[in-house]
């Protein structure tokens, strides 16, 4: 079997090597506009206007996907996903007449396909009656103002109650507190679902980094016990969806991964990765932080659109069965969604895919208790996202070995690419902000150049007409908030509009500035060895 683990203690060369590399590149595309604009003014202003003009043509295609990925999350919340199994139940038996209307809409004629599909070989496809979610749910020391609503959310899917098994994992080091109010949510919900497992992860295992992976480990190790006494479920027809505390599915959520699952013959090599939103608090939360959520709402949305780069993040669901053969989820990073991806990679030979569920599952914006506490908070959350840099090494030594058991070419192709999406995540803000005034400061001679001296305002103009994206943003934004709180006045929603102008500010700060910490960090072996709980304020 392959080894998907992440090493521990010191590293070979090889992976030292590719811990560096990001923060290398990063730190040298800054340093690189540098030495040109002292040697060479020209050749920076060529280098810098190349940068813009690729952003450019990326973010006309992001506005365009941005439409379509809207689209898609319109279509798909408006399907009756639970309607659509109960037609599978019919093409299963086949005394019964298909459907003879068929739900139009959101992929109608790829329903009827797999309609046909399964009337012709029913045997190689899972019974709907026998398909059981087991849901995780993931606290530290959150109170059960922001967990009860999750939970609360969970029992409302159309997916029937007593086929979901609900999975409360909570960790001892969160205190006496979080205990009781986890006993205070089973006595509340402990009946709505075929059964209610409290799982408190111990503190202090050893080789775990203290975080979320091994809470979610912990828990799935709990359920395969659990599920060994169960003679009426099949452990192979069992779905697996982890949340955070705060994390709101939509009502057809779980009906759709059902549907997906069953139709895909390849299923145990899938996972299912819905659209996060962080629309859940977005009213309450100061105005950077609403740019910041706002921006990773529709990055979300517009990643949905491309399957062969979507990556696991934050909640997602997978079969049982392949988290169980890979040990679920990995307890040595921070970062066990995205790596989960990687994991399940090389765990299948890199016959595995990610499937886009294009209903959201709904987030907090970050909030804390006060404004400072907040502005922190926002940061810690995006450098531990940013610390996902730590999977290019994990990548490349297993894509550069002997051993390699995954396609040379397509498997450095996904590694040039996690590579280039960390590296423009930590400069890009940067060159574009303040680029194209460097050669002018640095090298008094090249003012004497028109193009250096009106490079600027080049650069300017390309991002005037880059706008146009950001208009859609807000557009589309206004259409997908929340109903405004009672609490706040007609004048919150002006101020909707004009946090826009923060973008730049928050794009350096909770872009740029969070990746090169983290990259700097794994460059130098300061390993983020804990997980920087993020803190949840509620309103």
């Amino acid at each position: 079997m392959t080894d998907i683990e992440i090493p521990l203690g010191k590293r070979t060369r090889q992976y030292r090597f590719f811990e560096i590399l990001p923060a290398f590149i990063s730190y040298g595309l800054l340093i690189l506009l540098v030495v040109l604009s002292i040697f060479n003014p020209f050749l920076a202003a060529m280098y810098l206007l190349a940068v813009i003009l690729t952003l450019f043509i990326k973010s006309v295609t992001i506005a365009a996907r941005t439409i379509q990925g809207y689209g898609q999350l319109q279509s798909a919340q408006a399907v009756n996903w639970q309607k659509r199994l109960r037609d599978i139940t019919i093409a299963e038996n086949p005394k019964k007449k298909l459907p003879e209307s068929i739900e139009k809409g959101f992929h109608s004629k790829q329903h009827l396909r797999n309609l046909q599909a399964i009337r012709e070989n029913p045997d190689d496809y899972p019974k709907v009656d026998d398909i059981y979610h087991a849901v995780i749910v993931l606290a530290y020391n959150e109170s059960e103002d922001i967990i009860g609503p999750t939970i609360e959310y969970v029992t409302k899917t159309r997916f029937p109650n007593e086929k979901i098994i609900f999975v409360m994992g909570y960790e001892e080091r969160g205190g006496d507190e979080i205990r009781e109010t986890v006993k205070r949510l089973e006595a509340r919900f402990g009946k709505e679902f075929y059964a209610f497992l409290p799982v408190c992860h111990p503190d202090g295992i050893p080789d775990e980094v203290a975080g979320k992976g091994a809470n979610a480990t912990y828990s799935g190790k709990y359920l395969r016990k659990w599920l060994k006494d169960q003679p009426n479920i099949d452990s192979d027809k069992v779905i697996v969806t982890t949340l955070d505390s705060d994390n709101r599915p939509d009502k057809g959520y779980f009906s759709y991964v059902t549907y997906e699952y069953i139709v895909h013959p390849n299923r145990d090599n899938l996972s299912f990765q819905p659209i996060a939103l962080f629309l859940n608090n977005i009213w309450d939360a100061p105005a950077p932080m609403r740019v910041v959520a706002t921006g990773n709402s529709f990055f979300n949305i517009i990643i949905s659109m491309r399957p062969h780069v979507l990556r696991n993040f934050a909640a997602h669901s997978q079969p049982y069965k392949a988290l169980s053969a890979m040990d679920f989820w990995s307890v040595r990073t921070i970062v066990e969604d995205g790596h989960q991806y990687w994991r399940s990679y090389f765990h299948f030979d890199g016959k595995y895919s990610v499937i886009p569920i294009y209903v959201p599952i709904y987030q907090d914006a970050v909030l804390a208790s006060t404004y400072w506490q907040t502005l922190k908070a926002q940061f810690v959350q995006v450098r531990r996202w940013a610390y996902g840099a730590s999977d290019v090494p994990y990548v490349a030594v297993r894509i550069f070995s002997k051993k390699r058991t995954v396609p040379f070419l397509s498997g450095t192709a996904y590694l040039i690419r996690l590579i280039d999406n960390h590296t423009t995540w930590a400069s890009m803000s940067i060159l574009v902000a303040v680029g194209g005034w460097v050669p002018l400061l640095i090298n008094q001679e090249s003012s004497r150049s028109i193009i250096v001296h009106e490079l600027p305002e080049v650069i300017s103009y390309i991002q005037r007409l880059a706008m146009i994206g950001i208009f859609i943003t807000i557009f589309l934004t206004f259409k997908m908030l929340p109903p405004r709180p009672e609490r706040y006045k007609r004048h919150r929603s002006v101020l909707m509009l004009l946090q826009w102008v923060l973008m730049p500010i928050t794009a350096i700060a909770y872009g740029s500035l969070a990746s090169f910490y983290s990259q700097t960090r794994l460059a130098i072996g300061k390993y983020m060895d804990k997980f920087d709980v993020t803190e949840k304020a509620t309103k």
